[in-house]
């Protein structure tokens, strides 16, 4: 992973599943990562899955089937181990098999698909975790490094006009397509990997939030190249 990110105070970097809970997000850091080097063979668990789906959710019982070499059991060990801390801690991991996500394409002038800048929202006070695996990995931005797409003039008009109704009901428009959320990035933008193996804790938009949520997209999949992912 680029050492770039060490340095900036977007992130909280931590060495326990305990402190990636316990860490307040306040001021500018609003991504908590616990960084890890981890062993086993991840590329074969991959190998031995089965994409039903473009997006294909593994349930526990089809990991702990697949018959593994050593080095893919250690793999293994570790989603296990990593779905555990989770669920004891509350939240409810998925394990998913990603060849591609479904793309946004109505509109050619807003992108509303998780390849897109965007943040996520929940009407408490949770969290996303995520961690890549295999694969290509997340990006994140700090929040001063994008602009909110429905304040761009150019796309906000053009929403207007898909609206068309009253100013008042304009912004609760936004909300309820999900427009308000996505960001594009402002020149010389640098994005942030989010690297292989790390466990991260991302803030999210709720009403008791005490920092800005964290900007975050999808990478794009190279071609017959899957992407093996938890989140919750």
């Amino acid at each position: 992973m680029h050492n770039r990110f060490f340095d900036s105070t977007q992130i909280a970097v931590v060495s326990t599943f305990s402190h990636l809970l316990g860490t307040d997000f306040k001021g500018d850091m609003n991504a908590v990562c616990w960084h890890r080097e981890l062993l086993g063979d991840f590329e074969e668990i991959v190998s031995k899955l089965e994409l039903k789906e473009d997006l294909t959710e593994i349930s526990i019982e089809d990991l702990q089937s697949l018959k593994l070499s050593e080095k893919g059991d250690i793999a293994r060990a570790v989603i296990l181990s990593d779905f555990r801390l989770l669920t004891d801690s509350g939240a409810s991991p998925s394990l998913n098999l990603i060849k591609s996500y479904d793309r946004d394409e109505e509109f050619d002038f807003i992108s509303t698909d998780v390849y897109s800048f965007h943040v996520d929202r929940s009407p408490i006070g949770t969290d996303t975790f995520l961690c890549t695996y295999y694969g290509a990995a997340s990006e994140i931005l700090a929040n001063n490094q994008v602009e909110q797409k429905v304040l761009v003039p150019e796309i906000r008009q053009k929403l207007k006009e898909l609206h068309n109704g009253t100013e008042e009901e304009f912004e609760s428009f936004l909300t309820e397509h999900y427009f308000d959320l996505h960001y594009q990035a402002k020149s010389g933008a640098i994005p942030i990997n989010l690297g292989l193996g790390h466990l991260w804790r991302l803030a999210v938009d709720h009403p008791e939030k005490q920092c800005l949520p964290c900007v975050h997209r999808a990478p794009i999949e190279k071609d017959g190249a899957y992407r093996l992912l938890l989140i919750c």
